[in-house]
């Protein structure tokens, strides 16, 4: 896996603090959610290493990517085992749609927005799940969410410098600004609710 070397990523909307409020007021609502992101953020890390077989260093950074969020998974169905709760069907994430219709066409743009979108995604998570972190009271479930956070902010990074391996630095960050606009758009109207997004 390459070495991150925390190139984070400047979010243009920052959540407020009444979203952190809302989950942690109805946790059996958000962990079912959360499960079901990181499952979903395992699946992409494998979907990567379907479409490029051929980039050896997407490769290995994937499955490694893949079997931290499987990780995670894991780890959100023991707190929901312990309060009972059970896994939602598959639902699209209205929020991961609308931002994923921002990427372009064309097998190189494609690809580059593909990672950047990635890496937003995952620096919203570590913005969101931080915030939940100081919500929670001491105790196992604050000391996992600060974990959690501490991983997506590694993963935002990673995408970031897959981004800048295979593509012009300078071109990859103008991008990156852009997509921070749009996604800033999306998120800034998403309803107050116990989900992620």
């Amino acid at each position: 896996m390459l070495p991150y070397t925390q190139k984070m990523i400047e979010l243009k909307y920052r959540t407020v603090a009444a979203w952190a409020a809302c989950v942690v007021e109805d946790m059996d609502q958000f962990l079912p959610d959360h499960a079901a992101a990181e499952k979903k953020a395992s699946s992409m890390a494998m979907t990567m290493v379907s479409h490029y077989p051929d980039r050896p260093e997407l490769v290995t950074a994937m499955v490694d990517l893949a079997i931290e969020e499987l990780n995670h998974f894991r780890a959100v169905v023991k707190f929901m085992r312990e309060r009972e709760l059970h896994l939602l069907p598959d639902e699209k994430d209205p929020y991961v749609n609308e931002l994923r219709r921002s990427i372009r066409s064309g097998k190189d743009l494609f690809f580059m927005d593909r990672l950047l979108v990635a890496g937003i995604i995952e620096a919203r998570g570590a913005e969101r799940f931080g915030l939940v972190a100081d919500a929670l009271p001491e105790g196992r479930l604050r000391r996992f969410y600060r974990s959690i956070t501490q991983s997506e902010e590694g993963h935002e990074a990673l995408f970031i410098e897959l981004a800048e391996l295979y593509f012009d630095p300078a071109e990859t960050r103008l991008r990156l600004d852009e997509l921070l606009d749009i996604e800033a758009d999306i998120i800034a109207r998403l309803p107050l609710r116990p989900a992620l997004h």
